[in-house]
C-alpha cells in the first residue's frame, strides 16, 4: 500500500473474502491510497482469469452484487468507492464484446463512480455511450500482441525490472506502448492514464516502486 496511489480490491470471486476486504481497506485508508472495486468472474480456483460464458443482465448482477459487498466496507471506515475495474478474463471479454462492456459500465453509472479499463476498446465506447468518466489504463507487467491487444494470461511470469522501466518510460516519455513486436501509439484521445501493477507478478513490489518513482518524476514535471 506504500507503494501505490490507488488499489484495485478484489471482492470475493476471484479472491478475497470478507475479513481480507475489511483489513484491505483499512490498510488503504491508514496510506491515503484510493480504493477501486476489481469484480470479477465467479471463478475462484482459475482467478479470475478463465473466460466463461455469461449473458449481459447476468454479468451486470455479479457485478452489483460484488461492488456492493466492498462498498458496505468502504462506507464502514469513512471512504468512498473510486472507480470500478473488472479483473482477469472479464476484462479482456468486455473490451471485446459491447453488450458485456454496456454490462459492466452501467455498473460503474449505478454506483456513480468512473470505469477504469483499455483506451481504443469496447470499454471506452460504452463508457462514452452512458455519460461515465473513463480512466484509460496500461499494464507495466503483462505482455501486448504485436496490434498492442493486452495479453491476458493465468499465471504472470517475472519481468527483469529493466524491462518494466524502459516499457513505463516509452509510454510517459513518447505516448507509446511496447508491444512483443515493437510500439503502438496510444489513442490520440488518451491524456491521462492509470499504471497497473499486479500484485501476483514476481518481485511485485520492486515493481510497484519503480513505476511509483518515475510516474511520480513524470508528474512533477507537468505539475501535478
Amino acid at each position: 500500500m506504500r507503494t501505490i496511489h490507488l488499489a484495485n480490491v478484489a471482492c470475493g470471486f476471484h479472491a478475497s473474502d470478507f475479513s481480507i476486504m475489511n483489513e484491505t481497506v483499512l490498510l488503504a485508508k491508514a496510506n491515503t491510497v484510493l480504493v477501486g472495486a476489481h469484480p470479477s468472474l465467479p471463478d475462484r480456483q482459475g482467478w479470475g482469469r478463465r473466460e466463461m460464458a455469461m449473458e449481459p443482465d447476468e454479468l451486470a448482477s455479479c457485478f452489483v452484487y460484488q461492488v456492493g459487498a466492498l462498498t458496505g466496507f468502504l462506507k464502514l471506515h469513512g471512504m468512498k468507492l473510486n472507480h470500478i475495474k473488472p479483473h482477469g478474463a472479464v476484462y479482456g471479454m468486455s473490451a471485446r464484446d459491447l453488450a458485456l462492456a454496456r454490462a459492466v459500465v452501467g455498473v460503474a453509472k449505478l454506483y456513480d463512480v468512473p470505469f477504469m479499463g483499455l483506451a481504443g476498446t469496447c470499454h471506452q465506447t460504452a463508457a462514452r455511450e452512458l455519460s461515465v468518466p473513463f480512466i484509460a489504463e496500461w499494464f507495466a507487467d503483462l505482455s501486448y500482441s504485436p496490434e498492442g491487444k493486452l495479453m491476458i494470461t493465468k499465471k504472470h511470469d517475472p519481468v527483469p525490472l529493466s524491462v518494466v522501466k524502459d516499457r513505463v518510460n516509452t509510454l510517459l516519455g513518447e505516448n507509446r506502448i511496447t508491444t512483443i513486436g515493437g510500439f503502438v501509439p496510444l489513442p490520440e484521445d488518451v491524456k491521462e492514464i492509470s499504471i497497473c501493477c499486479h500484485s501476483d507478478t514476481p518481485g511485485a513490489v520492486e515493481i510497484a516502486q519503480a513505476v511509483k518513482a518515475l510516474v511520480d518524476q513524470n508528474n512533477a514535471q507537468w505539475g501535478v
